[in-house]
């Protein structure tokens, strides 16, 4: 935690604000009534893991369809930003899972988008959010979502193993996200199936395949690798499929395109 980039320091910071604003208007204990009433009506988590894993059974790329308004690095990406829309467009184009950002103040995400999202479709979604206390957890399965995403560069060890225990007692999946080998060590430990690999660097905001090819031999076969930022091409996607790394997490090259779900066909089929 003490190489942590400086704008995960900002976010986490702010986070820890979010948390305390939040938890003064709905507790905890709110937010399990809220799943217990979801459970009562059936509203159970979709299989996250499941829908990546038949995908690649199939012979096909599992792809995890992000709706992102803003990035921090890249600034405004889609307006209007239509969640709903974007959800029926990804499905309608042959994505696995989604990903919605909730984070709002650097993202200009909403909790809202994700319940938009996923009433829209029968896709998998995942809470994209930088996730550091149980209260998220909790919040995340209280607002419909399936998988929530661990960063392990936000986070102590003890904390992550808190967190994944919790998100699984709730019947959700999560993604373990990883830079680099220190990293991967620590998120391997956790025996989770899906393990991301961001190409991006935090520090420099640089991206390359490379960081996904370098992290390969040092991962157990029977993981769902899934390579995140970094793939604009069919050229891209090839590499990736060569090294057999079916999984793809791409919201840029999608979001700037006029139909998302078109551009995602164009991409991968």
């Amino acid at each position: 935690m003490s190489d942590i980039p400086t704008v995960l320091k900002k976010i986490i910071a702010r986070k820890v604000e979010e948390i305390d604003e939040r938890s003064t208007i709905k507790s905890i204990a709110d937010l399990e009534k809220n799943i217990a009433a979801a459970r009562d009506s059936d509203q159970d988590p979709r299989g996250f893991v499941n829908a990546m894993a038949q995908s690649i059974a199939k012979g096909n790329p599992a792809i995890i369809a992000e709706a992102k308004k803003r990035s921090p690095s890249k600034g405004l990406l889609r307006d209007p930003f239509l969640p709903a829309q974007i959800a029926k467009s990804y499905q309608a184009g042959g994505a696995s899972c989604m990903s919605v950002l909730t984070d709002a103040d650097f993202f200009e995400g909403s909790e809202h988008y994700l319940i938009e999202a996923r009433a829209a479709c029968s896709l998998p979604v995942i809470r994209k959010d930088f996730i550091i206390d149980p209260y998220q957890v909790f919040e995340a399965r209280a607002i419909g979502a399936d998988c929530i995403l661990l960063i392990v560069s936000c986070l102590e060890q003890r904390q992550m193993q808190e967190l994944n225990k919790l998100a699984h007692r709730l019947g959700m999946d999560v993604l373990i996200e990883v830079h680099g080998g220190d990293e991967l060590e620590q998120a391997l430990s956790l025996g989770n199936k899906l393990l991301g690999i961001n190409n991006r660097n935090l520090h420099t905001f640089e991206v390359s395949l490379d960081n996904t090819f370098e992290l390969l031999p040092f991962i157990p076969e029977d993981k769902i690798v899934i390579t995140e930022s970094a793939i604009h091409t069919r050229a891209d996607v090839a590499a990736m499929r060569e090294k057999k790394v079916n999984s793809f997490l791409v919201g840029e090259a999608f979001m700037r395109a006029a139909d998302p779900g078109e551009k995602l066909r164009e991409l991968f089929f």
